[in-house]
């Protein structure tokens, strides 16, 4: 196949510099606290039209990762009003370092709350939103009342969605950690999600610490893990779309694990 598009997740002091520093040809980073409401800050110093330039310059395409607390399927307006007005922020700001997309978890509910109300409140806030850069809607390793934990939950919400005023502009970004922990088998994920979405734009390739259906978000390196290594390259290879590592050990660990994967796919 040709040459993977791959990177990792990275500071956003300077997310160029160290793509470049690990032989990446993408960064994904956050802009601001990741677990603040408070607004989109960009550090690199040039400010965001020279973060787009360099970044054009160096061959290194830009993502955005949106705030953790960002929950739009909320039935709690004191959460969901206040995450649809981050999220509106950090599409502005991505567009403004020319970032391909942002990445955002589907959220959840409250035990007793109905999850018809929260797929609705999904297209109700992709309805309003000003999509400057596409929405990536990400799967999620727990949760009774996810949103996008396990598959049957992401088709009802790809269902709603799909009847928003922006879906065009609303993709799916695919971790395999959270797949491995949310109880998917690996083995069919590419055909099955595909069937749902139609697409996949973005993969995080993340190992698991912890067992199949265990419910547990704790990435590791890869093929230092719980997931079958072979597996885990199947899907990247499989999805055809750029890869992010949001795995542990700096530099070097990423460095390591962006060479094990072009090692296992582009061999394919």
């Amino acid at each position: 196949m040709a040459q993977l598009s791959v990177g990792a997740h990275v500071d956003s002091v300077d997310p160029v510099a160290e793509a470049l520093a690990r032989g990446a040809t993408l960064a994904q980073f956050f802009l601001g606290d990741p677990q603040s409401y408070r607004g989109p800050v960009i550090r690199y110093a040039a400010g965001p039209a020279a973060l787009r330039a360099a970044a054009e310059a160096a061959g290194v395409d830009l993502y955005v990762h949106a705030p953790y607390p960002i929950n739009v399927a909320s039935t709690n307006n004191r959460i969901r009003i206040p995450g649809r007005k981050l999220l509106q922020q950090h599409l502005l700001a991505a567009a403004e370092v020319g970032a391909k997309a942002v990445v955002v978890h589907g959220g959840h509910l409250g035990e007793r709350d109905d999850p018809a109300q929260g797929f609705d409140n999904w297209r109700k806030c992709v309805d309003g939103l000003e999509l400057a850069v596409p929405l990536l809607i990400e799967n999620t390793a727990g949760g009774d009342n996810a949103m996008a934990r396990r598959l049957e939950r992401v088709g009802q919400l790809w269902d709603a969605v799909s009847s928003a005023a922006g879906a065009d502009r609303v993709g799916f970004c695919l971790d395999t950690c959270h797949a491995h922990a949310a109880g998917e088998e690996l083995a069919t994920l590419v055909e099955r999600v595909r069937a749902i979405t139609g697409r996949i734009d973005l993969v995080h390739a993340n190992d698991s610490r912890d067992a199949f259906d265990s419910g547990a978000d704790r990435h590791t390196n890869l093929g230092a893990g719980s997931i079958d290594p072979e597996g885990l390259a199947a899907v990247v290879r499989d999805a055809g779309a750029p890869v992010v590592c949001e795995t542990p050990g700096g530099v070097e660990g990423q460095r390591a694990d962006i060479a094990w994967l072009r090692e296992r796919v582009e061999r394919s």
